[in-house]
């Protein structure tokens, strides 16, 4: 049993990496992301008893070298500091790692231990996360997300009217890559001849155009009244986003592949991009929260990627959260996550972040 006033001093810190097959889901056909599923966990013991959990999923090859940023670089400095110190351990950190950090793989890491901090801060205080950080509201939209391209224009237009009848009022499809422009604006028609005019259509380019591709999409796109442009270029291509956020009538909106607020930077000092999306796994739920507030001064709305499971709680602390990513990548992973109905993702009432794997999902640990 815990004391009233447990030892928060870190103990010890776990890093756990899993390999698991994809769930038997129909659903993900077409998903351009690999054979199997790359999670990285990372567990943080206080001497008090209080165990916080933090988690990656890894989407391309570098599970191996996040584990050993962590077992080189990242622990050693955290073991035996106090647990509720997250803002110093991230700033310690940050500056540690600053040679060969400030994003990539040392990013992943911090991000890893931050997410398990803020967890045990949690259970600490016996709240979930969205009530220790201000409780704003309890539900949010949520959008019906990864209508692959890999899938073609009738299997995208099948997943999204799978959405559409669960109950959501958005979808996101993805464009370029693999599909000519005449292809994808073909596809783009019938997706919304498919849906009618009263669900939201977003469209994911994941950085496949130049800008000037971008812009001729873009206009051609605007008659079947898009809600979104996602990520049309590279990420560090920030004059490009400048060009078509100024040429299109539509949002263009991206952050998912930025690391920490200093990357996103360009978009405060020009908020060109009326959304932003960033990655909690790119700098954690500490910078994360800073991105919000930021983007908050600007008029700037948050719809963070991914990972609704965790987001949920940033979006119910805050009031210009507008969307919930949900692409069903892990959740049957978890023991119990987050309701999900009628369009609305709910924020749990456990403490911390609530979330637990499921004993099973244990026995896909690799060295």
């Amino acid at each position: 049993m815990l004391s009233a006033n447990p030892d928060m001093t870190i103990r010890d810190i776990r890093v756990t990496m899993l390999r698991l097959p994809w769930a038997d889901d129909p659903w993900l056909k077409g998903a351009a992301l690999g054979d199997t599923r790359d999670i990285l966990i990372c567990d943080v013991e206080t001497a008090g008893g209080i165990t916080g959990m933090g988690y990656l999923f890894v989407f391309r090859p570098a599970m191996k070298s996040i584990a050993a940023c962590l077992d080189e670089c990242i622990i050693p400095r955290v073991k035996g500091r106090d647990a509720t110190a997250i803002e110093a351990i991230w700033r310690d950190l940050w500056t540690a790692t600053m040679t060969y950090g400030r994003g990539g793989i040392a990013a992943m890491a911090m991000s890893a231990l931050d997410i398990a901090l803020w967890d045990a801060v949690g259970k600490r205080a016996g709240l979930p996360l969205h009530r220790l950080w201000g409780h704003y509201r309890s539900q949010i939209p949520v959008y019906g997300s990864g209508c692959f391209r890999g899938a073609g224009g009738d299997g995208m237009i099948e997943k999204a009217l799978h959405f559409v009848k669960q109950g959501y009022k958005a979808i996101k499809m993805q464009v370029a890559h693999v599909h000519t422009p005449a292809q994808d604006l073909d596809n783009v028609r019938r997706m919304r001849e498919a849906l009618g005019p009263d669900i939201d259509i977003m469209i994911d380019v994941n950085m496949g155009w130049s800008a000037d591709l971008a812009i001729e999409m873009g206009r051609k796109f605007e008659k079947y009244d898009i809600y979104w442009l996602e990520e049309p270029v590279p990420a560090d291509d920030f004059a490009g986003y400048q060009r078509i956020a100024a040429a299109l009538d539509m949002r263009v909106v991206g952050g998912e592949t930025h690391f920490t607020r200093y990357d996103l930077r360009p978009f405060f000092l020009n908020p060109c991009l009326p959304i932003l999306q960033p990655d909690p796994m790119r700098g954690g739920m500490t910078d994360l929260r800073k991105i919000a507030a930021l983007a908050d001064t600007w008029g700037v709305t948050i719809a963070p990627h991914l990972f609704p499971e965790l987001n949920v709680h940033l979006l119910a602390s805050i009031p210009n959260g507008i969307w919930c990513e949900n692409m069903a990548l892990i959740d049957d992973l978890w023991v119990d996550p987050p309701e999900i109905s009628g369009g609305m993702i709910t924020a749990p009432e456990r403490p911390g972040h609530g979330l637990k794997f499921k004993d099973d999902v244990l026995k896909f640990r690799i060295a």
